[in-house]
């Protein structure tokens, strides 16, 4: 008598490692768009909360406009918001691909930017105030959503939640 595996239990087991690889690399893809979201999320808080800082040092209003694409920092001068000096932190950024953005101010949404010639959505003021505004931002099937709030007196902060099914 043959003490050996029949073939159908090898395939059995075969179907058993393949699920469970399955399974790992679904779960690792799936934290990994998670820490890319966690990522964007926490630099896009803390380059708005830089450029309100750097508008207080240096007096002047830097905006910030958003679109499906990416953001962009700019600062009011005479002629109007340009891009021009506010120096490598805050140089124009695209989002990671497959970013769901939305734009919310008192409560409605706001448009994203369509062109360049848009002004900004978001202002931070040289008094140290701030356009109040909530960003979402999702990231394909990462399990959470974040939100980076900024209120009236220029706080600005990072709010962490589960997204719904």
């Amino acid at each position: 008598m043959s003490r050996g595996f029949s073939l159908i239990e090898i395939l059995v087991v075969i179907v058993i490692i393949g699920v469970l690889a399955l399974a790992v690399t679904l779960g690792v893809a799936s934290a990994s768009t998670e820490r890319q979201l966690t990522r964007e999320s926490e630099r896009v808080q803390a380059l708005i909360e830089h450029a309100c800082m750097q508008s207080e040092l240096t007096g002047r209003e830097i905006g910030l406009r958003i679109d499906d694409a990416g953001y962009a920092f700019f600062q009011l001068g005479f002629s109007g918001w340009t891009d021009g000096a506010l120096g490598n932190e805050l140089r124009p950024r695209t989002w990671v691909q497959g970013m769901l953005v939305r734009l919310r101010r008192d409560g409605r949404e706001v448009r994203l930017a369509q062109s360049a010639a848009e002004p900004p959505q978001i202002v931070c003021f040289s008094s140290g105030e701030l356009s109040p505004f909530e960003l979402q931002l999702a990231l394909g099937d990462a399990a959470v959503n974040y939100e980076v709030r900024g209120d009236a007196s220029g706080k600005v902060s990072l709010h962490r939640e589960q997204r719904r099914p």
